[in-house]
C-alpha cells in the first residue's frame, strides 16, 4: 500500500483535468492504469454509491450485448417475440446482479483483486447460471414458444464472468489509487482511538489516520507506539477544509462528550459529501464485524434488530432447513455410507461422534459428526481445542476436516430442528460454559439458532484459545444484528469457497 500511496496523484488532478500528458512509471502496472482510468472518470465517481453505480451500469451493457449476440445466431428458433426475449434477458440480470451483490460485486470497499474474491465471483455467476437455467427451463414447460439453447446460456455466462471481473479488478485500480492520497480524519485521541489504532494498523486498510484531539490535551503525542501517528489539534480548521484530503470522519468519541456546535458541523459533513463513522458502523462497513466495547446488556434491543420481531424471514429459513437437509441427506446417503465404511477401517468403529451443544436459548442438544479423532477428550484437563498438526486426529479425520465432510451427519440435526444451516457454530457445553464466566456477552451468540456454518467460520480461521472465541463473537454479533437473506447468501458462497479449496480444519 506504501507504494500505491507514493505514486498516486491527488484526487484534484484526478478530477479536474480533462487528461493526463504524461504518469510517472512508478508502481505496477496496473497501478498505473488505474490513474489513467481515473482521470477519465467524472466527478460523482467521489462519492460512494457511484462505484457501485459504474459497477451495475457495466453488467448491464456488458450481459445485454453478450447475451444478445450469442443468442442472435439462434434467435429464430430460440424466443417467438422480441418481448418475451426481452422479459428472459430481465429476469437472468436479476439474477446476476443479486448473485454479485451477496459478494460484494458492488461493495467499493470489497479488495477485487484478490484470489479469495476472484472465486467467489466464480461462484456466483455459476450459482447465476444454475438459478437462470431453472428459470427459463421451467417457464418453458409452461410456454411451448420458446425453445431455449443451453449452448447459448452456457456460452453467455462463460463470456460474461472473465469479461465482468476483469472490468472490477481494473476500476478495483482506480478506487485505490483515487484513495492513495486520502485520509480519514479521527476525531479523539482517548483509549477508544488508540484501541481502533491498533485494529486498523492490523487491517487491510492502507489510507492514513489523522487524529484529532478536541480537547487539545495529546497535541504532539503519538497515538500508540513510538513512530505512529501523532495526534494534532485545530479540528475546526480541519473540518473547513475537508475537500477531497478526507476519505471520510471517524468518531472515536461519545456522542454526549462533544459541543452541540461540533455535532451540527459533522452532520453537515455527513449530509454534504464527507461521510462521518461512529466506531460501531466503521468496524461494520469496513471489516463486517462488531466491537465487543459497544456491546452492553440492552444491546439486543436497540433498533435496527431483526431479531427483535418475528420476521418472516426466520420462517422462510427454516422452511427451507427442512427441504434442502432432507434432499441432502438423501442425495448424500451413498457419501455417508462409503465415509462410514473408511473411517472403520483406517481407524475402527464407531463412525459417529455425537456430543452435547449449545443451541438457541442455551438449550442443549446432542449433534452428530463423523469422528475425526482416536480418542474423546472428556476430562477437564485435556486440551479442548483441536490444534494444526494435531495427533489425535486420525490420517481420515484429517481430510474430513479439511473438506468439511466431517460436518455432512448435522444435516440430520438441521432436519430435526436443532440446528439452521447457517449460524453462528454450536459450542461444545464444556466449551460454552467456559466462555460465558470469562467473556462479557457471550450468551448474546444463543439469541439465534445455530448452523452448520456461519459468518465467523468463514471469515475467522479456527479457533484455538479463548482469545479467538473472542474474535469470533465479534463476527457472530454481527450476524445477529444483519440478520438477513443477503448475509446467508454471502455465507454460503464463502463457504463452498471454503470447501472448494480445502480451507477447514
Amino acid at each position: 500500500m506504501a507504494s500505491s500511496e507514493q505514486s498516486g496523484v491527488t484526487a484534484e488532478k484526478f478530477l479536474g483535468m480533462k487528461g493526463v500528458s504524461a504518469i510517472g512509471q512508478q508502481g505496477s502496472n496496473e497501478s498505473t492504469s488505474g490513474r489513467k482510468l481515473a482521470a477519465r472518470l467524472p466527478r460523482f465517481a467521489t462519492h460512494e454509491w457511484s462505484v457501485a453505480l459504474l459497477y451495475l451500469c457495466l453488467d448491464v451493457l456488458s450481459w445485454v450485448v453478450i447475451y444478445g449476440t450469442v443468442g442472435w445466431f439462434r434467435y429464430d428458433a430460440y424466443y417467438s417475440t422480441p418481448f418475451q426475449f426481452f422479459v428472459i434477458d430481465l429476469i437472468q440480470l436479476a439474477v446476476i446482479v443479486a448473485a454479485l451483490y451477496f459478494v460484494g460485486g458492488y461493495d467499493r470497499a470489497v479488495e477485487k483483486r484478490t484470489l479469495a474474491y476472484a472465486t467467489e465471483h466464480i461462484i456466483a455467476i455459476v450459482a447465476a447460471a444454475a438459478v437462470s437455467a431453472m428459470l427459463i427451463y421451467s417457464a418453458a414447460t409452461f410456454d411451448q414458444t420458446m425453445k431455449p439453447s443451453r449452448g447459448v446460456l452456457l456460452l453467455s455466462f462463460m463470456i460474461f464472468l472473465p469479461v465482468s471481473l476483469f472490468y472490477r479488478r481494473r476500476i478495483q485500480n482506480y478506487v485505490v489509487a483515487s484513495s492513495a492520497n486520502q485520509a480519514f480524519l479521527v476525531i479523539g485521541s482517548g483509549t477508544a482511538a488508540i484501541e481502533f489504532y491498533e485494529a486498523y494498523k492490523n487491517s487491510p486498510n492502507g489510507q492514513h489516520l489523522d487524529f484529532v484531539d478536541v480537547t487539545d490535551e495529546r497535541v504532539g503525542e503519538p497515538i500508540g507506539e513510538q513512530g505512529s501517528s501523532v495526534v494534532q489539534g485545530n479540528l475546526v480548521e480541519r473540518l473547513d477544509a475537508l475537500g477531497e484530503r478526507y476519505a471520510g470522519i471517524i468518531l472515536t468519541e461519545k456522542a454526549n462528550s462533544l459541543s452541540t456546535q461540533l455535532l451540527e458541523r459533522l452532520v453537515r459533513a455527513q449530509f454534504d459529501r464527507t461521510r462521518v463513522y461512529t466506531l460501531e458502523s466503521f468496524y461494520e462497513t469496513h471489516w463486517r464485524y462488531l466491537p465487543l466495547d459497544i456491546v452492553d446488556p440492552v444491546w439486543p434491543l436497540q433498533t435496527g434488530f431483526q431479531l427483535a420481531r418475528t420476521s418472516p424471514y426466520h420462517y422462510l429459513k427454516r422452511l427451507f432447513d427442512v427441504i434442502a437437509s432432507a434432499a441432502a441427506l438423501i442425495v448424500c446417503a451413498p457419501l455417508f455410507a462409503l465415509i462410514a465404511v473408511v473411517i472403520w477401517i483406517g481407524d475402527g468403529r464407531p463412525a459417529f461422534f455425537p456430543q452435547e451443544r449449545v443451541g438457541r436459548d442455551g438449550k442443549p442438544f446432542t449433534l452428530f459428526k463423523f469422528r475425526t479423532m482416536r480418542s474423546r477428550f472428556d476430562t477437564q484437563d485435556e486440551d479442548i481445542y483441536t490444534r494444526d498438526g494435531d495427533p489425535r486426529v486420525t490420517s481420515v479425520g484429517h481430510w474430513l476436516r479439511k473438506l468439511r465432510l466431517d460436518e455432512l451427519p448435522q444435516l440430520w440435526n438441521v432436519f430435526k430442528g436443532d440446528i439452521s444451516l447457517i449460524g453462528p457454530r454450536a459450542e461444545w457445553i464444556k466449551c460454552a460454559e467456559r466462555y460465558e464466566r470469562t467473556i462479557p456477552f457471550y450468551h448474546f451468540r444463543h439469541l439465534v439458532k445455530p448452523g452448520i456454518t456461519g459468518w465467523a467460520q468463514v471469515n475467522y480461521p479456527y479457533g484455538e484459545s479463548a482469545e479467538d472465541a473472542v474474535e469470533k463473537l465479534k463476527y457472530d454479533l454481527y450476524y445477529i444484528r444483519h440478520y438477513s437473506l443477503k448475509l446467508d447468501a454471502m455465507i454460503v458462497l464463502k463457504t463452498l469457497y471454503t470447501m472448494l479449496f480445502g480451507k477447514g480444519r
